[in-house]
């Protein structure tokens, strides 16, 4: 399948399970909502310029605020995301070797350590964002820390169970156009 289209699939798929499935689970303990949207950004293609990536960023978030009814609430977490994504990339893995070889980030392509430590990384700072935002104060410092600590902890339990269910087969590239 065409990369493009994959990633178009992806787009729908995933707003669709947060909108529809994942909004509507009631927050555990009043503050644990699961989020699993921004895997979308997590998984794009290691060629994706920087640039692009934050552009289908934004327009990711920014179509989730659509129909949430929240005013860039998830648009700017997911530009941080993306903004912060390469730079990690390029301190967790080899770059002359993973991104020549694979074509998307993911366990096949990098391994458990490393793609533990890029998908926990960018969760802990997508949550701790959002729910920045959401407030706009830290109020009671422990009620916050412990909604950011509860959600990625959830999110990243999703996050796993997701790579072990939906196992993606990681495509690898060659030098033929």
């Amino acid at each position: 399948m065409n990369s493009l289209l994959k990633n178009i699939i992806r787009f729908a798929l995933f707003l669709i399970l947060q909108i529809v499935v994942l909004n509507e689970v009631p927050p555990v303990h009043r503050f644990i909502i699961p989020y699993l949207y921004f895997l979308y950004i997590l998984w794009l293609p290691f060629s994706m310029n920087r640039f692009t990536l934050l552009i289908v960023a934004f327009l990711f978030g920014l179509s989730l605020d659509y129909f949430t009814g929240t005013t860039g609430l998830h648009a700017a977490p997911c530009v941080l995301i993306a903004y912060i994504r390469p730079y990690l990339l390029n301190l967790l893995l080899p770059q002359e070797t993973i991104e020549q070889s694979y074509a998307e980030p993911g366990v096949n392509s990098m391994g458990w350590a490393p793609y533990a430590v890029y998908v926990g990384l960018l969760t802990f700072i997508h949550h701790f964002y959002l729910v920045l935002i959401e407030w706009l104060q830290f109020g009671d410092f422990v009620y916050f820390l412990g909604k950011v600590i509860g959600t990625t902890i959830v999110s990243f339990m999703m996050i796993v169970l997701s790579e072990l269910l939906f196992l993606r087969k990681g495509k690898y590239r060659t030098n033929a156009a």
